[in-house]
């Protein structure tokens, strides 16, 4: 194969928009995009859209959106393959002048035959080149009212070898490779020779992609070559299984990439996470985009499939959400607490409840819900009530209350005066914090009840305790 090494690096992720951007897709594009940044290369994005029956816009979209949200941003594109269908129509119509594709009139029902007389042979099923024009060889006449394929003229000995940079030297004999069809009867290219143009075109120098696309690699470095294009280096990575060893799914995970900003992820805990998935830096679990592509080295992709673990990746989100921003986290968790209880006040301020409550979040989720009781002032169930608010504590807790409304409304002062009342009640902690919580929140689910009064501010505080603390 070509040597790439003193050319300008130009990756691609090439989707087909069939349906969303999901896990495989995106660690796909991850690494690409990793690639071409560790070596101040390109990275491009196609779509591969000529599959008119299963594309959609929406598909396009979500794929879009979703290498927004990832912050994967391409340096050209993206290309769509149906607005280059005059520049594959014209290196077809090449391909048939100078003999190195031909028309195959073979009906349907023929190739079945063929198929099924080779299996009872006890041979491998494939084109058995009827068509294929040799010298001497005299071609079936053509048939009335049938419209041709184009298939690509395969050379019939030797081998395609490539030294794949995840799977090491790979090699497929040619005598294996029946003459691939390069053009629907219809006129329209399929896919893996729009690849090969693409790749040609847009001077691809690797291409990295899932090992399901091993298959195609010989055929589609047999078109490069006659058309005597220079050739890329291939990776083909492995694929991604369920933490049960079968094929990634629904159940596993294998849901849109957008689905997981619906469900509270990080952009970059998602890609910290994908970048794990079969490719290592020593035992560094936690680590920037910017320390990932200056790690990233095609060489120390695993050659064995990776397994996803949500419980992984929660675990991972929730470090994010420790060490992140309160203001970011603010501007993110907002809209989804007022979707859930309505516009939200700036008392407490957002920034200091998420400051409070993030290291308890393994999603933005969770993050919005914890926050959500500092602005909604639910009523406490009164089966709660009775079950946390014993008599005994009733003289402590109006003492309390007394003492919240005469200092100052610092948390140190606050954490004094809870010990103090605990210590001269003689009752234990969960006595006098538990309805204290109940009875300011509604729930008996909350942070350090210093920093949770603290930020309900004392007119909260004391009114929801006016409320509750029956008179005598």
């Amino acid at each position: 194969m070509t040597n790439t090494t003193s050319r300008k690096i130009r990756t691609r992720f090439a989707p087909s928009p069939t349906g969303y951007l999901h896990i495989g897709g995106a660690r796909t594009a991850l690494f690409s995009w990793a690639y071409a940044r560790h070596h101040q290369g390109c990275f491009i994005l196609r779509i591969e859209d000529t599959d008119l029956e299963r594309s959609t816009p929406e598909s396009v979209q979500a794929i879009l959106d979703g290498m927004q949200w990832l912050g994967l941003q391409h340096d050209e594109g993206p290309f769509y393959q149906m607005q280059r269908m005059d520049r594959y129509r014209s290196v077809l119509q090449h391909m048939l002048d100078n003999g190195q594709a031909y028309y195959c009139y073979a009906s349907r029902e023929e190739l079945d035959a063929m198929r099924e007389a080779q299996r009872a042979a006890g041979e491998k099923p494939r084109y058995d080149g009827r068509w294929r024009p040799e010298p001497g060889k005299t071609l079936p006449p053509i048939p009335d009212g049938v419209q041709p394929v184009v298939r690509f003229r395969n050379p019939l000995d030797g081998h395609v070898n490539w030294n794949d940079r995840v799977k090491g030297p790979i090699s497929f004999a040619n005598q294996e490779l029946d003459d691939l069809i390069i053009a629907r009867s219809d006129g329209t290219p399929t896919y893996n020779f729009c690849v090969v143009i693409d790749d040609w075109d847009m001077q691809i120098t690797h291409v990295i992609r899932g090992d399901d696309h091993v298959n195609n690699t010989p055929r589609q470095i047999n078109i490069l070559q006659a058309l005597g294009a220079e050739l890329p280096e291939y990776a083909h990575v492995p694929m991604i299984l369920g933490d049960d060893g079968e094929r990634l799914s629904k159940r596993h995970g294998a849901v849109s990439v957008l689905q997981y900003e619906q469900d509270g992820f990080l952009p970059e805990a998602l890609l910290n996470y994908l970048a794990r998935l079969g490719w290592a830096h020593g035992d560094d679990e936690m680590f920037s985009l910017a320390q990932f592509t200056d790690w990233f080295d095609l060489n120390a992709i695993s050659r064995s499939p990776a397994r996803f673990n949500r419980e992984k990746l929660l675990w991972l989100n929730q470090q994010y959400i420790k060490v992140a921003d309160p203001h970011r986290l603010s501007a993110l968790i907002r809209p989804l607490i007022e979707q859930s209880i309505g516009q939200i006040s700036d008392h407490p301020p957002l920034h200091d409840v998420v400051g409070l409550l993030r290291e308890r979040a393994a999603t933005l989720n969770e993050l919005a819900s914890s926050a959500a009781l500092f602005y909604r002032c639910d009523e406490p169930p009164a089966d709660h009530l009775t079950e946390h608010l014993d008599p005994a504590a009733i003289p402590a807790l109006r003492q309390l209350m007394h003492h919240f409304q005469h200092t100052a409304w610092e948390r140190p002062l606050i954490h004094d005066l809870v010990k103090q009342a605990v210590h001269e009640s003689g009752l234990k902690m969960p006595k006098i914090a538990m309805p204290l919580r109940l009875m300011t929140t509604g729930t008996t689910h909350t942070p350090a009840i210093d920093a949770t009064l603290h930020l309900l501010g004392r007119e909260h505080v004391v009114n929801r305790l006016q409320r509750y603390l029956p008179i005598n």
